[in-house]
């Protein structure tokens, strides 16, 4: 997808919000990442930030929770005049989702090497069972969003290296 400097701007405008959200669900224990969706006026339609441990619910990502924010205010579940804006790449459950809620575009900040079914593990939007072709802007904001999920990882490790030892 060719973008130009204004709309890339406009993008990194956005991530940066994502990355509020992130560093938010960050501080209260969750796995910093943050989403929102605006719409194609450039409205705010949804944010969220992942919830899982909070909610006790494995389906609590950032991404779920925007694209149900989202939907439930448009009154439709076809989000194809929508951007979504996530700090980490979408795992399988998020990608799926994305891809048949018929959103516009997807603009992520950080790779996952792990899980990420966008572009690094594997490529759902351009697989043969994919029935919407989803355009991906990849890597903005790419260092702040890998940096600030590193930084977290690396702080919970710390803290466990602190806790006192269980058992007896």
């Amino acid at each position: 997808m060719e973008i130009n400097e204004l709309s890339y701007l406009r993008h990194e405008v956005w991530m940066d919000l994502a990355l509020k959200l992130a560093k938010t669900a960050g501080e209260r224990g969750e796995i910093p990442v943050g989403s929102l969706i605006v719409d194609s006026q450039n409205n705010l339609l949804a944010t969220a930030a992942n919830r899982k441990e909070r909610e006790k619910d494995a389906t609590a990502h950032a991404e779920i929770i925007a694209l149900r924010v989202a939907s439930h205010r448009r009154g439709t579940w076809h989000l194809h005049d929508c951007t979504l804006y996530v700090t980490l790449e979408p795992c399988p459950m998020c990608a799926g989702a994305i891809i048949a809620a018929r959103l516009g575009l997807l603009v992520y900040g950080a790779d996952d090497p792990k899980t990420g079914c966008i572009r690094t593990v594997a490529n759902f939007p351009d697989s043969f069972f994919s029935h919407h072709r989803l355009e991906v802007i990849a890597g903005v904001r790419e260092e702040a969003c890998r940096s600030q999920l590193q930084n977290w990882f690396s702080q919970q490790r710390e803290g466990k290296k602190n806790l006192p030892p269980q058992g007896y």
